[in-house]
């Protein structure tokens, strides 16, 4: 099998990453299946804070990585922060993930990020043992504020 070519996507790649990001979510919930919304995986490749990588195997999208490059106020210099990657199950376990977040390396360091900082729930075992075996833990907890219950304060 010849590898999988890893490229940015651009607003053309909406209706191939709309499924993708359903069945990402239908992953992660385990609720009722999404519809495909190529709306929304417009409005994310048309996003001046979000980028994403895509992994192609053919011309077939099988997989996407959704990160943002942001500031690093302690050091003053930047950092990558990985928020989602997903590879369709039938593709998993052929080294695309790992193939991605190396892209992200590189791109951290043609950037002069500081690091890649990966937020993985804890429930996601493919992901967490991924972390594992390329990351090392940091010192930070991740904690999340629902705003809905703020704003009814």
């Amino acid at each position: 099998m010849n590898k999988p070519e890893i490229r940015a996507l651009g607003l053309d790649d909406a209706h191939q990453l709309a499924p993708l990001i359903a069945e990402n979510a239908q992953a992660l919930k385990r609720g009722a299946p999404r519809r495909p919304d190529e709306f929304y995986a417009e409005r994310i490749l048309g996003d001046t804070a979000a980028e994403v990588l895509g992994a192609f195997h053919g011309e077939t999208l099988i997989g996407f990585a959704v990160y943002f490059d942001l500031p690093e106020l302690i050091t003053g210099l930047r950092l990558g922060q990985l928020d989602d990657i997903y590879v369709h199950p039938e593709h998993r376990r052929q080294g695309i993930a790992r193939r991605m977040i190396e892209m992200l390396v590189d791109e951290g360091h043609k950037r002069g990020w500081l690091h890649l900082r990966w937020l993985v729930p804890g429930k996601n075992v493919p992901a967490v043992t991924l972390y594992e075996k390329i990351a090392e833990p940091d010192h930070r907890k991740s904690y999340v504020i629902p705003i809905d219950r703020i704003a009814g304060d």
